[in-house]
């Protein structure tokens, strides 16, 4: 799959950054973070601009992640029961999805782009619990912006390393993710015992 990623880059540039992502955030098997990481390296090699892959790749994930919105909101389970075979979308990975929404609030749809597996299912259970647009496209957007930057400069930044780094950056989301989770539990437990001693 990688090699066609690759291939589609190459044959149609920032067409094939737009589609790939606006299709694998709304669920379709696409290694987003490989490709994200793969542009950067060819922004390095002065092969794509940084600013136009920047909004590319930002474009691409804001329209798959209001897509997956859209759905969560005007369909909601009866759309997974019927399609969700054909995107891989099980009811069960939108029930735990909108189970950890609950817990993290909007910030999960922010963050939700950093924890493989999830970013897939945030934007369809924020729309089940009916989020106001305003709401979702303020913390949805802000955490596309936050991934696409993110990898695009790891990319750029590793230069000719990118692959051999890129092959271990699940392992490496995965703890990020656990110490974004922790920091963030010990911020709300602070929080509420911070409101708690007030008069």
């Amino acid at each position: 799959m990688e090699q066609h990623v690759f291939a589609w880059i190459g044959q149609y540039g920032y067409l094939a950054i737009f589609a790939l992502l606006m299709f694998g955030i709304a669920g379709l098997p696409v290694p987003d973070e490989t490709l994200l990481t793969f542009c950067g390296f060819l922004i390095f090699r002065g092969k794509l601009s940084a600013t136009a892959t920047f909004a590319t790749a930002f474009a691409g994930s804001a329209c798959g992640i209001t897509l997956s919105y859209i759905l969560g909101r005007t369909f909601g389970l009866a759309l997974i029961h019927r399609y969700g075979k054909y995107l891989r979308i099980t009811e069960d990975h939108v029930h735990k999805a909108h189970a950890w929404f609950g817990r993290v609030g909007h910030w999960g749809l922010t963050f939700g782009y950093f924890v493989p597996g999830v970013r897939h299912f945030t934007a369809y259970a924020a729309g089940m619990s009916e989020l106001e647009p305003p709401q979702f496209v303020l913390y949805a957007y802000s955490g596309g912006i936050l991934w696409v930057s993110t990898f695009l400069s790891l990319g750029y930044f590793l230069g000719e390393r990118w692959e051999s780094v890129e092959k271990n950056i699940h392992q490496y989301l995965i703890w990020a993710t656990v110490v974004c989770a922790i920091g963030l539990a010990a911020y709300l437990v602070w929080r509420k015992r911070s409101r708690a001693k007030r008069p």
